[in-house]
């Protein structure tokens, strides 16, 4: 499912970046993207010690989420913070992840990483808008472990 060559490319980092930030600018949501090769745990185990190893349970609105990617243990998770899972849907995440895992299977992973990103801004857009004077609280740059 994942290829062994270098996950992405400098170039798609920067575009995912900018796809952070577009997202981001719909909505009061921060998003995050962390890559690494293995995960020698259960993935959303290891997503979620991620999580607030980034301080991403820090935000105003707890209304952070983070795509964790595994590349060579061909595992990832979608989590988000308790302000967003105190009003989305328990299957919130599934739809993104299914699409994700969709485009993974075709090799297409910067594609599906854009998509889960965009996907997530928009869903965040319905239930934390877009607030005038809100600061950026996390780095949109790509973490990697």
């Amino acid at each position: 499912m994942f290829s062994k060559k270098r996950f992405f490319t400098e170039a798609e980092k920067k575009a995912l970046v900018q796809a952070i930030t577009d997202a981001e600018s719909m909505s009061s949501g921060e998003i995050r993207v962390h890559i690494e090769a293995k995960c020698k745990i259960d993935v959303l185990k290891q997503a979620t010690e991620i999580f607030y190893r980034l301080g991403m349970d820090k935000t105003t609105h707890a209304n952070s989420t983070l795509i964790y990617i595994a590349h060579d243990d061909k595992k990832f998770a979608i989590i988000g913070d308790k302000g967003i899972h105190a009003v989305v849907p328990s299957n919130f995440w599934e739809g993104i992840k299914q699409v994700m895992h969709e485009h993974f299977k075709r090799g297409e992973f910067f594609e599906g990483t854009v998509f889960a990103i965009k996907e997530t801004g928009t869903h965040l857009k319905q239930y934390f808008p877009y607030e005038k004077d809100q600061k950026n609280e996390l780095p949109n740059e790509i973490s990697e472990g």
